[in-house]
């Protein structure tokens, strides 16, 4: 039986709790999420996407319920134990990259190392095979503005990659690459996955980029309204099946 690497024990997530007109983004979800999985999010706009993963990445924290990650209890960590931790069990990976223009490459992918306490020789040894797997190692002296997107979102993974993380979280990875370097990221992804044994847990609007997933959960309302196993399916079969969620979660938009 594979680990537990993420649980989520009956979240819910309440926006203005204080205010006359709160907002319930989530309600009462429950995941259970093993190492080796890889799981795809997706949802109509608004519907608690980014809220479902940012409160079970430890970047938001539920209003109810809990959050376990390696089987420890996220809101009971302080501060800094967080950082720590994200530092030992995640990667991030957003679609705006997030890097810093006032660092090189070299640096901006150094900067999750900051917390630990190896040495300056390992850092730059893993700053080094990290950026060869991803070939950016040409721009590792470069800032992002003299970057394209893609070396920028390449850059970006390097960075979540570096620790050496349990779990990946992405965030609309693809958001503002071509469809080839979207179908590389996902290549990566996908090898990751199956070689590393590294857990991913990805938000995508895109069906395609969903069909390299596992499993599929549709949000909806703050909800999950559906899930997919892909199972023995191809991935051509597995796509047909998050096209026909989609479709018929648009179709219900129309009014007779």
């Amino acid at each position: 039986m594979s680990k537990e690497i993420l649980v989520a024990d009956h979240v819910t997530k309440v926006y203005g709790i204080e205010t006359k007109n709160p907002v319930t983004a989530l309600s009462d979800v429950s995941l259970t999420m093993y190492e080796g999985d890889f799981i795809c999010v997706m949802g109509p706009s608004g519907s608690g996407k980014s809220t479902f993963i940012n409160n079970l990445s430890t970047i938001d924290v539920p209003t109810k319920g809990k959050v376990f990650i390696n089987g420890k209890e996220v809101r009971t960590m302080g501060e800094n134990e967080v950082g720590r931790f994200r530092y030992e069990n995640l990667g991030f990976i957003f679609q705006e990259f997030n890097l810093l223009d006032s660092l090189t490459i070299f640096e901006n992918i150094a900067v999750p190392l900051s917390l630990s306490n190896i040495s300056s020789d390992e850092i730059k040894e893993r700053i080094l095979t990290v950026a060869k797997r991803l070939n950016v190692e040409f721009l590792l002296e470069k800032y992002p503005y003299e970057c394209s997107g893609g070396q920028r979102q390449r850059a970006a993974i390097a960075r979540a990659l570096v620790t050496k993380p349990k779990l990946i979280v992405a965030d609309e990875p693809t958001g503002n690459l071509d469809s080839a370097h979207s179908h590389e990221l996902l290549e990566l992804f996908k090898s990751l996955n199956d070689n590393d044994g590294v857990s991913i847990l990805m938000v995508t609007h895109d069906s395609m980029i969903a069909s390299y997933s596992q499993k599929l959960l549709y949000i909806k309302d703050g909800k999950i309204a559906e899930t997919i196993e892909r199972g023995d399916l191809s991935q051509k079969e597995y796509f047909y099946k998050i096209v026909d969620v989609n479709s018929v979660e648009s179709q219900k938009l129309f009014v007779d």
